[in-house]
């Protein structure tokens, strides 16, 4: 199978299908990178970092896909995406009818929440866009030299903070933590504003994740 490398167990479950296993973390580097070393034997023929992720580049807005062309690391390394797969989804996400660019994403250890924050990391990479597991899933597939590709679907866009507290409004297993958010906004560290914004952004994302899902069909669109 094709190893799908996720986020969020929602993300996890649209890469799910014929040809496909899928593994996921909740947002957390680490603790992905634990569940990868328990992988370390099994056979995959590809590994792709699937799912949503924050805009760098002005220019995308919530829905457009970035297709990796490489992965640029905090310790200045870039991991290169395999071209025969990059070629491959570019070909078939070409008519999802949303913006498809291919460029290099940034993988980080910690969320980027701030406009501010987002302009200073596209300047350092000159990235599209960022998530917290492709650098995870880059290293996992070189060490095991697989091939690797990333497609991520923008959520919030480039001029757009994060709310302070979707930071901890995951559960472990990357599903949303609802209690958590109900708190925030009753200690009015949320305001309902930004809620709307982020349930808008993200819906358009993962509709668009789905889509693409669609379009790549059987093993994520990795030839045998």
């Amino acid at each position: 199978p094709v190893l799908a490398v996720a986020g969020l167990a929602r993300e996890a479950r649209i890469a799910a299908g014929e040809g496909v296993e899928t593994v996921q973390a909740g947002g957390r580097p680490a603790a992905l990178r634990d569940r990868l070393a328990v992988l370390r034997g099994a056979p995959y023929r590809a590994v792709i970092s699937f799912g949503i992720a924050g805009g760098l580049d002005p220019s995308l807005a919530p829905g457009d896909v970035v297709i990796g062309t490489a992965v640029v690391v905090e310790d200045g390394r870039r991991l290169p995406c395999d071209p025969r797969i990059v070629e491959a989804h570019a070909g078939r996400v070409s008519g999802l009818g949303r913006r498809v660019v291919v460029r290099d994403v940034a993988g980080v250890e910690a969320a980027v929440m701030t406009t501010g924050a987002k302009a200073a990391l596209a300047a350092r990479t000159g990235a599209a866009a960022v998530d917290m597991e492709s650098h995870v899933a880059a290293d996992y597939a070189a060490q095991r030299g697989l091939p690797f590709a990333v497609l991520r679907v923008v959520c919030d866009p480039a001029e757009r903070s994060l709310p302070a507290f979707a930071a901890s409004a995951l559960k472990p297993n990357g599903d949303p933590d609802v209690p958590a958010v109900l708190a925030a906004l009753l200690r009015r560290e949320a305001r309902i504003g930004d809620l709307v914004r982020l349930a808008r952004d993200s819906g358009e994302a993962f509709r668009g994740l789905g889509r693409a899902r669609a379009l790549l069909g059987l093993a994520l669109g990795v030839d045998a």
